[in-house]
């Protein structure tokens, strides 16, 4: 084996010079040329600006500057604004457990001089003109008279000049200014009561003038995001959930319009992403990605911001009821998403009254269907996999149906005719009852936004008209919603019933899933799971929830132990158990070519004006479309 060369030898300790030891610190804050917008912007912000300046050229590369009309730095301060570790944001370890402002490490300015040539001019109101200062990161230059109005304006030219290796690894123009402006962009999105506006090589690309949150989200994600969405406004405890979540049917290829804030500042946290993708769950299809402008509230000192050089990853100190308030308040919102969005909203009506009681007696039975995921279950010439859409039960009505999945009342042959007769009479403040058809020559009103049925079309379609328009439904996607949401509901009124194990499964655990046995017996008990500690080394479970009896118990027990330590409470068992409703939904729910009548077709209307979620069904597919006068005008070309 050769001997190592010289230069890798053990040579002697000794201390970096300072000019090095800021350009490695200047590695870590100063990425790229969008690292430096960003760290100015944060600033900018911190100084109480009510309009910024951004102006590129050659992707930032070659200048970014940034103006606003903050309160400005005072002339005996500039050069202490480019030393390291140099703020006014935060003095002690208490103020930095506690910091409200964007930045408070001292690091930005003095980095950004060591790999640039900045000039940094400010203005306080009290100054009689602006000051000006060279970037030095020792802050050994001296403030010269300048021109300029209140307010501080940062000039970065010649990005890594005089670090050449690190140049090299910058992408072209076009990338490194999408970035730069996706950086604006997501500040923007944060603070619409501040104007910004963004030129690249003399051009001006942006401009937002103060708006609200509405307006300004409009203007950055787009007028198809402003019109597919839902508010999102919830407070528990201290904490506080606000901003838009996007319906699940403008749901996106690329998880490229998803902006989360914690006190106004732009993180990217997997716990929060993990809550609001399980409250999307329910309602996405396939590899979709939500859209969404979430902003977090929370008491400073519940969060620990000072994590990354970026500021980009926060830590919460309860990061269980963190992620347990996001997914409820998400799913709260989305639970909008029902045919009533756009009018008003009837009486709600109650289940039928025998699904309750049938849930309860048949509860353990409900898992026979049931396996875990890559299985197959055992009734059904399908192995019961639950799907809705243009092929659905093609084998008509008198196809598969289990007799197992036909509780009196709310059987597939019965299901809507039941709704017909639970449903006839008047809903409070209605005028006509929920399954009756509209008088002749009556026409159609906002009461009932779904409007009252016309035909059915190829067995598989209800054609109804309202008040703006063609309603066109999928039958068998919107009732397979309606009877999924109230399995939902009817499991999770009643107590969680817990199947013993005749022999207890056990299994070799390692001491991560022991300490989390111990830790938390009492969370795993309220989920239905007895699992003992039987050695330091060895975990036995000896029960499991009823509707999960045939699962794979030891697969199902490391997966609730792993969310539990995450996010204190089993995603996955909500998931499994849900997989199962959403399968006894589908193969419950009206199948194509079963004729209806034109009360049953009104009824499973009116279900679907009081059902949430009803606009999607189980798996993120649009269950109903509207056709307005103004479309079916286009498709005559009347007016034209």
């Amino acid at each position: 084996m050769s001997s190592p060369p010289s230069s890798l030898l053990p040579r002697p300790i000794q201390a970096l010079p300072d000019q090095l030891i800021s350009q490695i610190a200047a590695g870590e804050v100063v990425e790229r040329p969008a690292a430096v917008v960003k760290e100015l912007l944060e600033n900018a912000l911190d100084a109480g600006a009510s309009a910024i300046v951004v102006r590129l050229e050659q992707g930032g590369v070659k200048r970014v500057a940034v103006a606003d009309d903050g309160g400005g730095i005072a002339r005996h301060q500039l050069a202490l604004a480019l030393a390291r570790h140099a703020t006014s944001k935060i003095a002690s370890l208490a103020e930095l457990e506690n910091v409200a402002t964007l930045g408070f490490r001292g690091e930005a300015l003095a980095s950004i001089a060591a790999v640039s040539q900045l000039t940094l001019t400010s203005r306080t109101g009290e100054a009689a003109h602006a000051w000006q200062i060279g970037g030095s990161a020792d802050g050994a230059l001296q403030a010269t008279p300048a021109s300029g109005a209140i307010g501080t304006s940062v000039d970065v030219l010649d990005l890594y000049f005089n670090t050449p290796a690190r140049r090299k690894f910058l992408k072209s123009e076009q990338t490194e200014f999408g970035h730069c402006a996706e950086v604006v962009r997501r500040i923007a999105l944060s603070r619409p009561d501040v104007a910004f506006s963004l030129t690249h090589n003399g051009r001006t690309v942006e401009h937002w003038n103060v708006a609200d949150i509405g307006r300004r989200s409009a203007q950055i994600l787009g007028a198809e995001f402003a019109g597919a969405r839902l508010d999102v406004d919830a407070q528990a405890g201290g904490l506080r959930l606000h901003g838009f979540a996007g319906l699940p049917t403008a749901s996106k290829a690329r998880a490229d319009a998803q902006y989360f804030y914690v006190n106004g500042r732009f993180v990217r946290d997997k716990l929060l992403t993990h809550a609001v993708r399980a409250a999307y769950q329910d309602v996405l299809h396939g590899d979709r990605y939500p859209s969404y402008v979430l902003a977090l509230d929370i008491e400073p000192s519940q969060v620990d911001v000072n994590v990354h050089p970026s500021k980009i990853e926060v830590r919460f100190r309860d990061g269980r009821a963190i992620h347990q308030f996001v997914f409820h308040a998400v799913t709260r919102a989305l639970a909008q998403t029902s045919a009533t969005a756009f009018g008003s909203t009837p009486a709600p009506l109650a289940a039928p009254s025998a699904m309750l009681p049938w849930l309860r007696a048949q509860q353990g039975s409900l898992a026979t269907g049931f396996r875990p995921a890559g299985g197959r279950a055992a009734n059904g010439p399908d192995g019961g996999a639950s799907h809705s859409g243009p092929d659905a039960g093609r084998a008509g009505f008198g196809g598969y149906a289990p007799q197992a999945f036909r509780p009196a009342g709310v059987g597939v042959a019965q299901t809507l005719a039941d709704y017909g007769a639970l449903y006839s009479q008047p809903a409070a403040g209605a005028t006509q009852g929920i399954g009756a058809t509209p008088a002749p020559g009556a026409l159609p009103s906002d009461e009932f936004p779904l409007g009252f049925a016309l035909a059915q079309l190829h067995g598989v379609f209800i054609l109804a008209q309202n008040a703006r328009g063609m309603i066109v439904v999928d039958m068998h996607a919107a009732h397979e919603r309606i009877l999924y949401e109230q399995l939902k509901d009817a499991i999770e009124d009643d107590a969680l019933q817990v199947q013993a194990l005749l022999i207890p499964v056990t299994f070799h655990a390692d001491a991560v899933e022991v300490g989390t046995v111990e830790e938390h017996e009492a969370v795993l008990q309220t989920l239905g799971f007895d699992i003992a500690v039987l050695s330091p080394t060895t975990l036995a479970v000896r029960a499991v929830p009823a509707l999960l009896q045939n699962a794979d118990a030891q697969g199902l027990a490391r997966d609730v132990l792993r969310d539990v330590r995450e996010f204190g409470g089993s995603r996955v068992l909500l998931e499994r158990r849900n997989e199962l409703l959403g399968t006894l939904a589908c193969h419950t729910a009206v199948r194509a070519n079963r004729m209806l009548s034109v009360p049953e077709m009104n009824a499973l209307l009116r279900q679907m004006e009081v059902t949430e979620r009803a606009d999607q069904c189980n798996h993120g597919r649009p269950t109903w479309v509207q056709l307005g006068h103004a479309d079916l005008d286009r498709l005559f070309l009347r007016g034209q």
